[in-house]
């Protein structure tokens, strides 16, 4: 959960009755579950939402499970020999390419398939740690859901063209990707791995903050909520999350530019973390 949004917040509470109405009134995917995709950048408040939506889903009879596309992301053995073969840029987590699509889809499946008494083990990243938590450790789901929430912060995003590159648009890029050759390989991977799995999400619901400087801010108390949690363990100091959050910058933007004219629900949360309607719910 957000270390700045609560469950409760009344701009956020406000929201549930229309959300949950369009996710029941959601047509099944192939598999017999609705899955909805909750897009937004770090610390927008997703996964708060999801969360939020399963109690309200609950309240009506609805079986809701959450799951969090950075639970998916590569274990790091599997980042550091990506750095060594295609980029130096993928050891770090984020971009398309550094997630376990194949784990995403295996995990979906099960659950479509469960019965009352099945129980679905859930991967665990931990950010802190970050690597995938050891399989004795992944959270457990018993029975079979009726609506499945898939959260993260390019969730239903789409490829860019490939004529879209125009050069490195901050440092990080202009110093380890000039010429492009890691945004190409991101970029191709999500449509060939990631784009067949989401594009038949519905409703897909975008949140949209202010701008990248609100992303930063929005990583750093989350930083600062996970030092709460494990003391013992090293965080993120400003500068470190904001080269962080650089690897991330080319493909928000994008998500921000394309995503609005598709998205069955827009969403925009402002700098007080105040959400509110951005368009009819679709």
């Amino acid at each position: 959960m957000s270390a700045v949004v609560a469950e409760t917040d009344p701009s956020l509470v406000k929201l549930l009755p229309l959300l949950a109405d369009r996710l029941m009134a959601a047509e099944p995917a192939e598999n017999g579950l609705v899955v909805a995709g909750i897009c937004g950048a770090q610390g927008s408040g997703k996964t708060t939402l999801a969360h939020a939506l399963e109690r309200e889903l609950a309240a009506r009879g609805k079986r809701a499970v959450t799951l969090s596309l950075d639970d998916f992301y590569l274990p790091r053995a599997d980042r550091m020999r990506l750095a060594k073969t295609i980029h130096p840029l993928c050891a770090t987590r984020g971009v398309p390419g550094t997630h376990d699509i194949l784990l995403y889809a295996a995990t979906l499946g099960a659950l479509a398939v469960a019965t009352p008494q099945t129980q679905t083990p859930v991967p665990v990243f931990s950010k802190l740690d970050d690597d995938r938590l050891p399989r004795a450790q992944w959270a457990i789901y018993t029975g079979r859901p009726d609506i499945v929430l898939f959260e993260g912060w390019c969730v239903g995003a789409r490829p860019q063209n490939v004529d879209a590159w125009r050069g490195p648009i901050n440092a990080l890029e202009a110093e380890l990707d000039g010429e492009g050759h890691w945004w190409r390989w991101w970029n191709a991977t999500l449509a060939t791995e990631y784009w067949p799995v989401w594009k038949s999400l519905d409703p897909l619901i975008l949140i949209r903050v202010p701008g990248i400087e609100s992303v930063v801010q929005s990583r750093l108390r989350q930083e600062r909520g996970l030092a709460a949690g494990a003391p013992d363990k090293p965080i993120m100091d400003e500068a470190a999350v904001r080269r962080f959050v650089a690897h991330y910058e080319r493909f928000t933007l994008a998500i921000w530019d394309e995503m609005p004219a598709r998205a069955d629900i827009m969403i925009d949360r402002d700098d007080s973390f105040v959400f509110s309607m951005a368009n009819r719910v679709r």
